[in-house]
């Protein structure tokens, strides 16, 4: 029985050690969550981010082929209306004469 006496402060600080290394780990396993929470968080943001980012650019992309396409006819037709001025300007001066 003495030596239950002897030991009982020991046991005691132990089970007290116990418990704050159960709060610290608690408390640990809680800030891990919330950092995860956090990060994932962040990585849904970013993720929203790309996607709108990535169809703004399909858009762009489908803009500047329908400008490539109307530059295209533009310059046939500049092409032809020069041609045709230069066929005018030629025969007026053939009338000219």
């Amino acid at each position: 029985m003495a030596e239950s006496e002897t030991l009982k402060p020991f046991f005691q600080r132990a089970s007290e050690a116990e418990e704050r290394l159960a709060r610290l780990e608690a408390a640990l396993a809680s800030k891990k969550d919330a950092g995860n929470e956090e990060h994932m968080k962040i990585i849904s943001e970013l993720q929203s981010k790309l996607e709108s980012v990535n169809a703004e650019l399909v858009s762009e992309r489908e803009k500047a082929r329908k400008l490539d396409a109307e530059n295209a006819k533009l310059q046939y037709r500049i092409k032809h209306l020069v041609r045709a001025v230069e066929e005018a300007d030629l025969h007026k001066s053939e009338q000219a004469k």
